[in-house]
């Protein structure tokens, strides 16, 4: 193991890095984490909610501020729940003449957020932007160098099971992770972060600090850390691709995050620190 920090990392627990060194399982999160083709599921999600609290009428403040923390302590769960969450609080302010159910309110997201990412899927395909541009830089690098030192890597996402399959694929990284891609499935918890965290340390018989759980949302941060796994939190500026997100920085602190990481580079600094 390389005891050296590197500059590119920021240790919130000054307790952790004597528990690194042992590391053999890396969960990592998609969407943000891995992946920035959806890049931007806040700006839709956000205002899909205010549209139908509000009724389509004027936003509301309160409505805004209402979702806009709902939305930041939600990322990374399952869209479903997320849906759930609106339909109750359709009902709850009682302003919809008919209020829709989850499944209904995940339905008019998911139309309004593919459009942008089939947009992007299709620059990929027509090679209009390379695979690497739209993912978090040295994402990939990352995920060889750990797999060609024998770490078993596996892939959790809030997101539905068949578009992480689908676009991870499409990324080029589904691979590395050897069938072990987990993405939402409705009505079924066996693919909840929390229940693939509990099965990783069961199945191998593990102690938390031979798991790491890498996520720009604070459910896997959260749950790995119940389980005293280790967490890194991945503070993206998915935009821009180059230094801090400082709402992601808050988000992953306050969940626990023992390292926080804004890119995986120096990738070979990175991996020897972490999982060597």
């Amino acid at each position: 193991m390389t005891h050296d920090q590197p500059a590119a990392i920021r240790i919130l627990d000054p307790r952790a890095p004597a528990r690194l060194g042992r590391v053999r399982h890396v969960l990592f999160d998609f969407d943000g984490t891995i992946s920035l083709l959806r890049q931007g599921w806040e700006e839709v999600m956000a205002p899909l909610m205010i549209e139908m609290i509000c009724a389509g009428g004027p936003p509301d403040p309160a409505v805004a501020r209402e979702v806009a923390e709902y939305v930041d302590v939600s990322t990374g769960i399952v869209t479903i729940e997320q849906m759930a969450w609106l339909a109750a609080a359709v009902r709850r302010h009682g302003r919809a003449a008919h209020p829709l159910t989850g499944a209904e309110y995940k339905a008019i997201y998911l139309d309004r957020l593919d459009v942008r990412v089939d947009q992007r899927l299709a620059r990929l395909a027509a090679g209009d932007v390379t695979p690497d541009a739209m993912m978090v830089p040295g994402a990939r690098a990352f995920l060889a160098g750990s797999a060609a030192r024998g770490v078993r890597l596996y892939l959790a996402s809030g997101t539905d099971h068949h578009y992480v399959a689908a676009e991870s694929a499409a990324l080029g990284v589904a691979p590395y992770f050897e069938g072990r891609i987990y993405g939402a499935l409705d009505g079924d918890e066996s693919h909840r972060k929390e229940r693939i965290i509990q099965r990783i340390l069961a199945e191998h018989d593990l102690h938390g600090d031979e798991l790491l759980a890498v996520g720009d949302g604070p459910v896997e941060i959260r749950e790995a850390v119940a389980r005293e796994a280790l967490a890194l939190g991945v503070a993206s500026d998915e935009v821009t691709r180059a230094g801090w997100n400082d709402a992601k920085v808050a988000r992953l602190t306050r969940a626990g995050a023992h390292f926080l990481v804004n890119a995986f580079e120096p990738v070979d600094e990175l991996i020897g620190y972490l999982v060597s």
